[in-house]
């Protein structure tokens, strides 16, 4: 079940009405149905998995609580972050340890029969709910975080359908409070919910979706296009990414706010950024902030006697641990290191490139470190999308190629309809944002006049039925 589906729209309709109407002090409870339902829908055992790793952590904090002495405090958390990195990597990352296991083996001339993993099946969001899990862990551990000791309460901090499969990565801190006061119904809050669901399936249905099958086609099938093709793909696939998460992102908090619930907003603006650096302050914020707190700090304090390496060496451990977190195989590792390697270059050289930059206007210098941030990025997504080194080898090294037969290939296999549907649907939604940016245009729609508003809402519903694309496609980040 994706948000993108009448499965969803019919659960959540259903969901919304029997929150507002029943009695409040039944509110959680139906949350937590609801949501078991929407884990459950693609598989049971995606929903098993899920309530015991709830109910690990759920225990684990209690038992990390209970522990006055420092050393056995230290001992249960250890145990704990121990057990639920254990289903993470048993899951996730099996197949790629065992496949780099029987390369080592056959190496040194041994022989090494895998077939294991292809019988081991990643359950939907692990990656997400095991972070939330360490985090919430980590913060009782350090006593920031009291544990929890109302079981229904953290299952529905755990299982919350609207940011399960793909975050944000929620902390306890931040959302335990909501469940245990549930508000009213509040109007302008749900009027802004449904106005964020609206640009979540713009981005997602008119861009995304439209820019898919033309890329996918590139990507999967690389021997078949021409060098100019994989550089329009290349500089096209960041925007249908940043279309397709942060659309999902809109949804599932414009969802929760409907529902009455605060989610983490997890992009701003990330193209308008000038350097990697500020790109992942911009980008998948959640999942950034997650690293910088419990991977990057604690990492740098350890290595602080190496200074300014000591700095280098976290840097570039936490990003390709990120890069892994995306998945097991050495494309995600790669794509991590380009980020740690960039990041640590703009650090040593900041100075420097600082002092250059000032010799140029503010707006030339502005201008140049967001197109080369860009083109970073992209490069690097190469990695991301594509699953064999060998193809990203292949359209690197194809890349000066020029066209094939005709420039006609240039449009991808587009139809003329989708390149100016597309185009200006991109246009329309960096114009958003930058004036989004200098004031809530979404907040101020609601306070026209009601004629005018109206006539706003019903001519974006037109645009969003005439000029989607619809088909439940996934969304590309619930693979991780």
């Amino acid at each position: 079940m994706i948000f993108n589906s009448w499965e969803f729209v019919i659960l959540f309709v259903l969901t919304l009405g029997s929150i507002y109407i029943l009695k409040p002090q039944i509110r959680k409870y139906i949350l937590l149905l609801a949501s078991s339902i929407f884990i459950g829908f693609y598989h049971a055992g995606f929903l098993a998995m899920a309530v015991i790793t709830a109910l690990l952590t759920y225990s684990s904090a209690i038992w990390i609580d209970s522990k006055e002495d420092e050393d056995k405090r230290s001992f249960a958390f250890k145990t704990s972050l121990v057990m639920h990195l254990l289903i993470l990597v048993g899951f996730k990352y099996f197949g790629f340890l065992e496949n780099n296991i029987g390369q080592i083996v056959q190496l040194f001339g041994g022989e090494w029969n895998s077939n294991a993993s292809t019988s081991i099946f990643v359950p939907l969001g692990i990656s997400f709910y095991i972070f939330q899990s360490i985090s919430y862990l980590t913060e009782v551990y350090w006593e920031e975080q009291e544990s929890e000791r109302n079981v229904w309460d953290f299952l529905l901090y755990m299982l919350f359908f609207m940011k399960f499969l793909s975050g944000p990565i929620e902390r306890a801190e931040s959302f335990l409070p909501q469940i245990k006061k549930p508000k009213a119904f509040n109007y302008e809050q749900a009027t802004y919910g449904l106005q964020l669901i609206y640009l979540g399936l713009f981005k997602k249905l008119i861009i995304a979706d439209r820019l898919a099958p033309a890329l996918n086609d590139v990507f999967n099938s690389v021997h078949d296009f021409s060098g100019a093709q994989f550089l329009i793909s290349g500089l096209l696939y960041p925007i249908q990414l940043y279309a397709d998460f942060s659309g999902y992102t809109d949804i599932a908090i414009g969802g929760a706010a409907i529902l009455g619930y605060r989610l983490s907003p997890n992009f701003n603006r990330p193209f308008t950024a000038d350097s990697i650096t500020e790109f992942w302050r911009r980008w998948h914020m959640s999942l950034s902030f997650w690293v910088k707190d419990y991977l990057y700090e604690p990492i740098a304090m350890n290595k602080r006697g190496w200074g300014i390496w000591g700095i280098i060496y976290a840097l570039f451990v936490t990003f390709v641990l990120l890069g892994l977190w995306h998945g097991g195989s050495w494309n995600f590792v790669i794509y991590g290191a380009i980020q740690g390697l960039v990041i640590s270059y703009e650090m040593i050289c900041g100075k420097w490139r600082k002092s250059l930059l000032d010799q140029l206007p503010n707006s030339i210098s502005k201008t140049y470190g967001i197109i080369r941030t860009y083109l970073i990025f992209s490069f690097s997504l190469l990695f991301f999308k594509l699953e064999k080194l060998s193809d990203v080898a292949y359209i690197i090294s194809h890349l000066g190629d020029g066209i094939k037969d005709s420039f006609k290939e240039l449009n991808l296999g587009l139809r003329d309809h989708d390149i100016i549907v597309s185009l200006a649907a991109i246009a329309l939604l960096f114009l958003f944002e930058y004036f989004n940016q200098k004031r809530d245009l979404l907040a101020s729609l609601t306070q026209q006049k009601v004629r005018f508003r109206w006539t706003i809402y019903y001519f974006l519903l037109f645009l969003l039925i005439t000029q989607g694309v619809f088909g439940a496609s996934d969304f590309i980040y619930i693979q991780f």
